[in-house]
């Protein structure tokens, strides 16, 4: 039970980290913990290689396109956006965080991550 109050005081910061991030995705793997992960670079870079457990791609470059439906659908859930380096994913977190959701920043993206990657 230890394990899942840490976990969720995870989800109340504003970045998590590469270990956090792989810690959490074991977790929602089990059902202890629930969370989206939202890559948002270009599809590109997505097919290229992606982290396993990304719920979905949201391309920085279309944001306007899907960003109010996105908070309207997702206001209620914690939502953690990755990137390449964390400068895209950085930003679009705080403009949710702005706009009342639970937008969390992966620091460093998938370059810092060594978790299990999608080629």
């Amino acid at each position: 039970m230890l394990l899942m109050i840490d976990l969720d005081s995870i989800l109340t910061k504003s970045g998590v980290n590469s270990g956090e991030l792989i810690e959490l995705l074991e977790a929602r793997e089990k059902g202890e913990i629930d969370f989206l992960l939202v890559d948002v670079r270009e599809e590109f870079e997505y097919k290229d290689a992606h982290i396993k457990g990304v719920d979905m791609l949201k391309p920085t470059s279309s944001f306007q396109a899907w960003a109010a439906d996105f908070l309207e659908e997702h206001k209620e859930k914690d939502v953690i956006f990755t990137c390449r380096t964390d400068n895209r994913s950085g930003q679009v977190a705080a403009i949710f965080r702005e706009n009342g959701l639970n937008g969390i920043n992966h620091l460093g993206g998938i370059v810092t991550y060594r978790g299990e990657i999608v080629r």
